[in-house]
């Protein structure tokens, strides 16, 4: 059986300085955003990925950039840690601190600050959530593109750290793909813009570094994102199989036909189970997998990408083609699956994997997946974004066995192994965090590793942003 996940070991000097700090920092912040009291801290010492948990020294909620830039410059001045947080939706331990920790919690940096449609674009604070974007521009006819399914919670300064996808990124892509600029606080305090509304940025594409390093590099306050105008029209439609496989192996043939719908959602009998019996949407429950295709466009546009993915369906003995009849029906058919996540914690805990795979090894990585599951004699339920290859299984154990947790968290690393062998990566959007911070040796040669770690450590040359986190722990310095 595999170790629990190691953590660095608290600093010493710090926590003997607990008391003096909590007052150096309430010095720097109105007393209203520094939390310090045990009970108070409780919030804070988890994200979603429950299954471990530390009490953080303190925890600060700025309101600005200047706020923010002060609590690193003292942090930094005394090797103090920091894990930024946002709204703790981290399914990979991105967002857990340690004892030795100031959280750096972005949610009170919550205002739309420009809205412009000239270049298509919105300037939102880091605390802003994903689902609140689009809501302030729907009225005019546009929204922003990357919807994970926590999107009412999930905020964007969390969505850049772990460069966040979503059901529509098959066609719009993830949020680097959406991002444009960011205002960014360094390791010493230091403010500094990168990127801005102009499509190319002059210099080194630090942009693109900065999106998905997991809070690492520094600390994104700000950020200036695409703006899209919404479609003619959307229509999502089930396609329900007998088997995983020959779900997965559509998919594969639609890509490779040329073909791009908007989405392309997968659940397996187990997931679509779980989801109908949560939100009602519909789901044939006599099919053994089930693929949620969703087509923009004109009627004509629709009507013709249809027709050519229900060939392409038929080939692969597809046994229910349905389409929605109204935006209500659309709406519970997305309700369903973007409810997975949280229906499913209804019947038991889970831990939810992230792997990456080609999309023509869909249905062998789903094959062994069940294999894998089967031999530590757990439950599994498939949802993901199967147009991109981006796997979610969620591996159901009971979290009062610790026997039976550590078999859960096994299984999700051999999962893992098998998504990169199979020519894929350990993570799609969720992160690495702490989940998998020991299988990037898994991913990466020695060099490689090193290579990544020297870019960090140029960044944050004390290791005290969000450490434990992303790199194995040997090695650093």
């Amino acid at each position: 059986m595999p170790q629990p996940i190691q953590f660095l070991p608290p600093k010493q000097d710090v926590l003997s300085r607990r008391a003096t700090i909590i007052d150096d920092l309430r010095g720097l912040l109105p007393a209203d955003c520094v939390i310090h009291e045990a009970r108070e801290l409780v919030p804070f010492e988890t994200d979603a990925f429950i299954s471990y948990r530390r009490m953080p020294l303190a925890v600060v909620l700025p309101r600005t950039t200047s706020q923010v830039a002060a609590v690193m410059k003292y942090c930094h001045r005394y090797g103090i840690p920091v894990v930024p947080r946002g709204a703790g939706t981290s399914l990979s331990g991105g967002a857990i601190p340690q004892e030795d920790a100031v959280v750096l919690g972005l949610s009170r940096l919550s205002r739309i600050i420009e809205i412009d449609y000239a270049n298509r674009t919105a300037t939102v604070q880091a605390g802003v959530t994903n689902l609140s974007i689009s809501e302030a521009v729907a009225v005019d006819g546009f929204f922003y593109a990357p919807d994970p399914s926590s999107q009412l919670a999930c905020t964007i300064g969390g969505n850049i750290g772990m460069n966040s996808g979503g059901a529509h990124c098959l066609k719009y892509g993830v949020t680097t793909n959406n991002l444009l600029g960011v205002k960014l606080v360094l390791v010493d305090g230091q403010v500094i813009e990168l990127g801005g509304k102009h499509l190319d940025a002059a210099g080194y594409d630090l942009l693109g570094l900065v999106c998905g390093s997991e809070g690492q590099l520094g600390i994104v306050t700000e950020a200036t994102v695409r703006l899209i105008a919404k479609p003619e029209g959307a229509r999502p439609v089930l396609f329900g199989f007998s088997t995983s496989e020959e779900a997965g192996a559509c998919v594969a043939d639609i890509i490779a036909a040329g073909i791009i719908p908007v989405a392309i959602e997968f659940m397996d009998k187990p997931a679509i189970e779980i989801c109908e019996a949560f939100a009602k949407a519909g789901y044939p429950l006599e099919v053994g997998a089930l693929l949620i295709v969703e087509v923009e466009g004109s009627e004509a546009e629709m009507d013709a990408t249809l027709e050519n993915i229900v060939e392409i369906a038929r080939r692969h003995q597809v046994m229910t083609v349905r389409e929605c009849q109204s935006a209500t029906e659309a709406a519970l058919i997305w309700k369903g699956r973007k409810s997975a996540f949280g229906a499913t914690g209804r019947i038991a805990d889970y831990i939810c994997m992230d792997g990456t795979v080609p999309l023509g090894k869909l249905s062998y990585v789903l094959k062994k997946t069940s294999e894998i599951i089967d031999r530590f004699g757990l439950r599994v339920a498939n949802v993901f974004h199967a147009g991109d290859g981006n796997m979610h299984p969620l591996i159901l154990f009971n979290a009062n066995d610790p026997e039976e947790a550590m078999k859960a968290e096994e299984a999700g690393n051999e999962i893992l192994k098998l998504c990169v062998d199979a020519g894929g990566c350990l993570t799609g959007e969720h992160g690495v965090g702490i989940e998998k911070r020991d299988l990037m040796r898994h991913q990466y040669t020695p060099p490689e590793l090193s290579q990544q770690m020297a870019v960090r450590a140029a960044f944050d040359e004390g290791w005290i942003l969000n450490p434990s986190k992303v790199f194995p722990l040997e090695g650093r310095g």
